[in-house]
């Protein structure tokens, strides 16, 4: 069997402004847009910060480029014990306002394709944040997908 014939029954998925990349933290499922994403990279070797914010892990160099890199976790609220599985945890490298920041996340998932009806507001009875990154979730078997705003989640102002 050629190639030509296998792109011929094969459907190509494309980005789409409503494809998102879906990570884990926490035995919990988010998702950023994926034009969002630079680049996902294995978890590597980072520089602390002193007087950081307590979510930013440190600073990670990147073809030259100084990235500071967030622990999900943190910046989410969620609980903060180690990834089950140590190999699976990757740095999502996140493009917002000309900047790249580094969100570290327990694995990465796969892509999906909501439909804007399918956005659903998040979950009432949520304790309120000023600064909640959730905009929305999308239903999947099981549970659903938090959609997140990833200029709230990298505190990066006027940049949405």
């Amino acid at each position: 069997m050629n190639t030509a014939s296998l792109r011929t029954r094969t459907p190509s998925v494309e980005a789409t402004d409503q494809s998102w990349l879906v990570f884990a933290l926490a035995g919990q499922q988010y998702a950023a847009p994926l034009a969002r994403v630079g680049e996902v990279l294995r978890d590597g070797e980072l520089t602390p910060v002193p007087g950081a914010a307590p979510d930013l892990l440190g600073i990670r160099h990147l073809r030259g480029q100084i990235v500071p890199v967030m622990d999900g976790r943190c910046r989410l609220d969620l609980p903060r014990q180690p990834a089950a599985d140590h190999a699976r945890v990757r740095v999502v490298m996140l493009q917002v306002a000309g900047q790249t920041v580094g969100l570290r996340v327990d694995a990465i998932g796969e892509l999906i394709h909501p439909t804007p009806d399918a956005i659903e507001p998040p979950p009432a009875g949520r304790a309120p944040r000023p600064d909640d990154p959730v905009k929305g979730v999308v239903p999947v078997a099981g549970g659903f997908v938090a959609l997140l705003d990833i200029a709230k989640l990298c505190r990066v102002p006027g940049e949405g």
